[in-house]
């Protein structure tokens, strides 16, 4: 039974990775519908939380239907990174999370991120000082190190744990790698078996089926895999990949009724998150990747991007169950 704190996840948790993005209040309410364990918001500057900016306010926004959920910061400067925690755990999530693992230049080239990786001392105080201004657990993402010749993630799961963390995640890639090549999990499942650790340790990067899963889950013993990319118009991949662990027989990939359903409960969970007009625009990126593989979809798509009308959208969408009958996305 993997637990973060007092919180119980099950045997074997799934978890949604926190992206930029891709990771709102309606693409994790169908995340929990396909099967995800644990989900994250978006990562939230801390200073934009100092400052007060409506985006990074309005990425506080937790539900009921979406625990356990942790609120995901970064930032580069310790004190400013105490109050955000600060203020996030008045937004009651069930953790919080420090990112020290995102590779993007606007966050690590700020000393935020993975930047952190260059300077342990300085991430193990920024921690110290986050665990002890919060009630709540404490979490950490990050990646194996900098680059190939500095992969010291061995060294950071043992200080931060030494200081309180409840859990660590680790994307097996270093920064330099950004998303490029191959994660290479080896050491994600060295943590795992240090007889010195003993908190969950959930591993992360390029789990994109089913099979993949129970491989990684069997060959590296982690507690948990935190699901990213592949969840991405592909929300019940977490279901899909629990049924592969029990039965090792895949379910049946969904039909078009089931995208087009599981679609529209996203666009309606946007609009009334956002309303409508912004509700629509944010839900456009989203068509191509759930309607992945049907033949000659563009010019629906096209339809979809272009309307500005929920009616007219939603009917559309229910053209397509009509059209596509008989046809499974690949």
């Amino acid at each position: 039974m993997a637990k973060i704190g007092n919180i119980a996840l099950g045997d074997f948790p799934l978890l949604l990775a926190p992206m930029e993005d891709v990771s709102d209040p309606p693409f994790r309410a169908v995340c929990k519908e396909g099967g995800a364990d644990l989900m994250y918001t978006e990562f939230i500057s801390s200073e934009g939380l100092i400052r007060d900016a409506a985006k990074s306010r309005q990425k506080l926004d937790i539900f009921e239907y979406e625990r356990p959920i942790g609120i995901q910061l970064f930032g580069g400067e310790i004190d400013h990174m105490v109050q955000s925690a600060e203020i996030a755990t008045q937004a009651n999530p069930d953790l919080i999370d420090i990112n020290y693992g995102c590779p993007v230049k606007a966050v690590a080239c700020k000393g935020a991120g993975a930047a952190l990786l260059q300077d342990i001392p300085k991430m193990v105080k920024m921690t110290e000082a986050i665990v002890k201004c919060t009630h709540l657990p404490v979490t950490v993402k990050t990646r194996l190190g900098w680059d190939d010749q500095t992969k010291n993630v061995t060294e950071v799961a043992e200080r931060l744990q030494d200081i309180g963390i409840k859990a660590l995640t680790i994307h097996g890639r270093t920064r330099v790698q950004m998303y490029k090549g191959t994660a290479d999990w080896t050491l994600i499942g060295e943590i795992k078996n240090n007889p010195r650790i003993q908190i969950p340790i959930f591993g992360n990067g390029d789990i994109d089926s089913p099979e993949k899963a129970l491989e990684y889950k069997d060959q590296y013993g982690v507690d948990g895999i935190m699901i990213g990319r592949a969840a991405i118009g592909n929300p019940w991949v977490f279901n899909q990949m629990k049924h592969f662990f029990e039965t090792r027989s895949h379910l049946q990939p969904p039909t078009i009724e089931e995208r087009v359903n599981v679609v529209k409960r996203h666009l309606d969970f946007s609009v009334r998150w956002k309303g409508e007009r912004l509700g629509i625009l944010e839900m456009r990126r989203h068509y191509s990747n759930y309607f992945r593989g049907l033949p000659n979809f563009k010019p629906v798509r096209t339809q979809l991007v272009e309307s500005l009308s929920l009616a007219e959208i939603n009917s559309l969408l229910e053209g397509l169950i009509e059209q596509y009958a008989g046809v499974l996305a690949a």
